[in-house]
């Protein structure tokens, strides 16, 4: 069984070796495409003059690839023939017969530019020289405009935010950045939702990582914000993505160079919560390209206090528990990494690299609880826990990519990802008097390691199409061990009966294969639709035997359609994705380090599947950009946390998973950019929807009953940049959220805000700035409130998180430009499901292990 489960992965993605046999009878054409989709006919008037140029990025001065060039008859309009920049942005018109004509130059995602009054006489080669193309995020002037990059930018298939350009980052984290990125949303714990939905994947420069396997939120603290070029979030992948992600992908691009020379850039920041040190250099002479760098960062005065109170009834017994928590949270996290990268040939690359993370994060909590149940007098008693969050991740890559021509490429791409675990607590027992009565272990150490392969190709078709396909495999394996102990107060720890010590392994390999297909008629209508395949093989097993969860396969179809008129382009977009339960859901660690809020993990939880529906129109009106997006997402089969009364432990809630649950969501997403003038910029995005959520819980009689809640999810937020002489810069932000809607209550809203200033100087070389967050408040309050036939609760968790950080940037060496080259792609594992967890749930703090991805 196994022998066959190895051969079907092989055979699909082998499949995609015979991509190269192509690459020898392209039905392109010729080795350089020629006309851009739309705009040649079928037969060209034929000529000895010839017209070359050069396009680039009116911000950035590098080449723009890929860009359409469009070459008319100036009398009557008539499209005569076209072509596309490669992948330096350069580009040549031959065999074009004398004459009078205009060349348009576009690319979606900037502003188009018209060449007019081109004369050409018989044998001439005329050399347009540069040609500047403006995002069209906001209304520049004509080739004259030197102004920034807009802060957050629209392209065909994602939302660019330009975090470089964010001066508050500096000093913080990702969690930082992506609290400000249109379409996301961040709650104060660092979990991460998409269009209200926290089933999403999260990539590192179009890589996944086993950094991110646990958890997002923590994962999130270890990337230091001024490491980060940019954020994308893709709503509509295409079939060419994984499967995985019900609610989109966000891909955080980290910051990369492509110059001649030797560099060293050195960023520290200190804040009364947080301070961090980064050193990063490079060295790229000819062919040959070597990264090396690290960061650390210290994460503490961090303080958290909780309040609960809740009821619940078992058995005709009602026991009301009311808690209070006071609490701390302190971390320190490291990220190093080793890159290499060198041109075999002028158009083949391999590129290879070595990351490390580290996480060693710790969270103290006390509790006092008084426990008053029907016919007992009172109890009250205090708990001290201390848990830990450790861990290791090594991600090993070599990749390889051959570039026939622009558009038509092969590429080869491999990964080893590992992430070893640590997730303990240790908590002391005392009484109403403060005196230990007991003590009580919960160790769990995870393994979480994968192999990658896939191999890609893609090749144009005639003048107006696309071709890609590719295959795909992921071997995984998750090994999970738990243990809960207990011990008096001056004993050795011991073995917990009524809890006994288990393990987890979890084997998981995916075969997947895809296509793909893009045309573009006469009139610029572009249609993409692709299907992917992919199928899992599961092997599971506890030490009380195997798991029945089963093989499965799953069909996704995705279709993306667009079309520019009049300054406005539409959108229209349909997916399917797979949501694959993450180890946490399934971790059958029983975690009680609040004895008030128990999770355990259902190792028999299956995937659940969501169909996305998108409709998009975007629009400038002179300096101002704006963006609408509406939205449907219906989710059968939805992995749902199941929330009752422990039978055992009074006044206790146990969460646990289940395949149980609908989710139908409805809502719009409006973004709008206004530039002021070159130097100030502001903007203002709001995102709210319906939903619709339906699960079951456990009735009076001990039967599952059917629940169900819906509402309107509001939020929104505000932001500004400005640059002003002699290096001087400022931001502010803000954001507000309101309530959330949970299958069985409501989670409160929050508010976040932050302001900013910096200062340039040796000629930009270095920089001093200082930024400061929600100064104006002590604290944040969240407030959850949950309800069934069983129980009630009332939830509050207070946040204190003013801060201020002072930076400070320089940067070493002297480097020459060096023209941008396209090099070898990298595995994108997008097929994971984080329960979006940040280590802390309703009052207290959780255990749990590292995801399967």
């Amino acid at each position: 069984m196994k022998m066959s489960k190895l051969l079907l992965t092989i055979i699909i993605v082998l499949a995609t070796f015979f991509a190269p046999a192509f690459a020898q009878f392209p039905t392109g054409g010729a080795s350089t495409p020629k006309a851009l989709p739309g705009t040649a006919g079928d037969t060209t008037p034929k000529g000895t003059s010839k017209i070359t140029g050069s396009i680039v990025d009116s911000t950035s001065s590098k080449g723009i690839e890929f860009v359409s060039v469009a070459l008319y008859n100036k009398g009557n309009g008539q499209a005569i023939d076209g072509t596309v920049a490669d992948e330096k942005g350069k580009f040549a018109l031959t065999k074009v017969a004398a004459g009078d004509y205009k060349v348009m130059v576009s690319f979606i995602g900037y502003a188009n530019k018209t060449i007019d009054n081109i004369t050409l006489a018989k044998g001439q080669e005329l050399d347009l020289g540069t040609i500047t193309l403006a995002s069209n995020t906001k209304t520049l002037n004509e080739v004259t405009v030197t102004g920034q990059a807009a802060l957050i930018e629209e392209k065909v298939d994602r939302l660019v935010y330009n975090a470089e350009k964010d001066i508050t980052a500096k000093g913080g984290d990702a969690t930082d950045i992506l609290r400000k990125v249109p379409l996301l949303t961040v709650d104060l714990d660092g979990n991460v939702s998409l269009r209200g939905s926290q089933n999403i994947r999260v990539l590192i420069n179009n890589k996944p990582s086993t950094i991110i396997a646990n958890s997002v939120a923590d994962a999130l603290k270890q990337i230091p914000a001024d490491q980060i070029k940019s954020v994308e979030v893709i709503t509509s992948p295409s079939a060419k993505y994984d499967a995985e992600g019900s609610g989109g992908i966000i891909n955080i691009i980290t910051k990369k160079n492509s110059l001649q020379g030797l560099n060293l850039n050195v960023d520290a920041g200190v804040g009364n919560r947080g301070s961090m040190l980064s050193l990063n250099g490079g060295y790229r002479k000819g062919k040959a390209g070597f990264t090396i760098g690290g960061f650390g960062r210290g994460m503490y005065n961090t303080i958290t206090k909780t309040s609960l109170e809740q009821s619940s009834t078992v058995e005709n017994v009602t026991t009301v528990t009311r808690q209070t928590g006071d609490g701390s949270s302190r971390g320190l996290f490291g990220n190093y990494n080793l890159g290499f990268d060198y041109d075999l040939a002028k158009n083949q690359s391999l590129t290879a690299g070595v990351k490390y993370g580290v996480r060693n994060f710790s969270n103290q909590q006390d509790l006092m609880t008084r426990l008053m149940k029907t016919g007992s007098s009172d109890v009250i008693t205090n708990r001290d826990v201390d848990a830990k969050n450790l861990s290791g991740t090594v991600d090993v890559n070599l990749d390889y990519l051959h570039t026939f021509k622009p558009q038509q490429e092969w590429s080869v791409s491999t990964l080893y990802s590992r992430n070893d675990l640590t997730n303990d607590f240790d908590a002391n027992l005392l009484n109403g008097g403060n005196e230990l009565t007991s003590r009580q272990r919960n160790l769990n150490k995870s393994i979480n390691q994968e192999y990658t392969f896939q191999s890609d190709y893609q090749t144009p078709i005639k003048k107006n199409q696309l071709l890609e396909f590719g295959g795909k495999g992921i071997f995984r394996e998750v090994k999970s061990a738990y243990s809960f102990l207990i011990a008096e107060p001056t004993g050795d720890f011991r073995p917990e009966t009524d809890q006994p010590a288990g393990d987890l392994t979890y084997h998981q390999n995916i075969a997947a294969g895809y296509t793909s297909y893009t045309y573009t008629t006469k009139k610029r209508y572009t249609i993409k639709g692709g299907l992917r395949y992919e199928h899992t093989f599961i092997d599971a097993s506890t030490n009380e035997g195997t798991v029945g969860v089963g093989n499965y396969g799953v069909l996704v179809p995705s279709v993306n359609a667009s079309k520019t008129f009049k300054g406005t382009t539409v959108k229209l977009a349909y997916n399917r994705r797979i949501q694959r339960p993450g180890l946490q859901q399934l971790n059958p660690n029983f975690n009680s380090a609040n004895p008030q809020n128990i999770s355990v993990g259902n190792p028999e939880l299956r995937p659940e599947l969501t169909n996305n529906f998108e409709l998009g129109l975007s629009k400038n009106i002179k300096k101002t950009f704006i963006n609408a997006t509406f939205f449907g997402r219906v989710t059968n089969n939805a992995i749902s946390q199941v929330r009752a009364p422990s039978d055992t432990l009074a006044g206790s809630i146990v969460t646990t998973f289940e395949n149980i649950g609908k989710q139908h969501a409805y809502g719009t997403n409006l973004f709008a950019n206004i530039a002021a003038t070159s130097k100030i910029n502001f903007g203002i995005f709001a995102n709210a929807f319906y939903t619709t959520l339906t699960g079951q819980t456990i009735g009076q009689n001990g039967k599952a009953q059917e629940i169900k809640n819906d509402g309107f999810n509001v939020s929104g937020g505000v932001f500004s940049q400005a640059t002003f002489k002699n290096g001087w810069g400022a931001q502010a932000f803000g954001f507000m959220q309101g309530n959330q809607v949970q299958l069985q209550g409501m989670q409160g809203g929050f508010g976040f805000y932050t302001i900013g200033v910096k200062k340039e100087f040796a000629n930009k070389k270095g920089s001093v700035g200082l930024a400061a967050e929600n100064f104006l408040s002590k604290r944040f309050r969240m407030h959850t409130e949950l309800n069934s036939i069983q129980f009630n609760q009332v939830n509050d968790i207070y946040m204190y998180n003013r801060g201020v950080r002072l930076t400070f940037t320089y940067k070493i060496g002297k480097m020459t430009m060096d023209a941008p080259k396209k090099k070898a792609k990298s595995v994108n594992n997008d097929d994971v499901k984080s329960d979006g967890s940040g280590g802390q749930q309703s009052g207290g703090t959780t255990g749990g292990g590292s995801t399967p991805r």
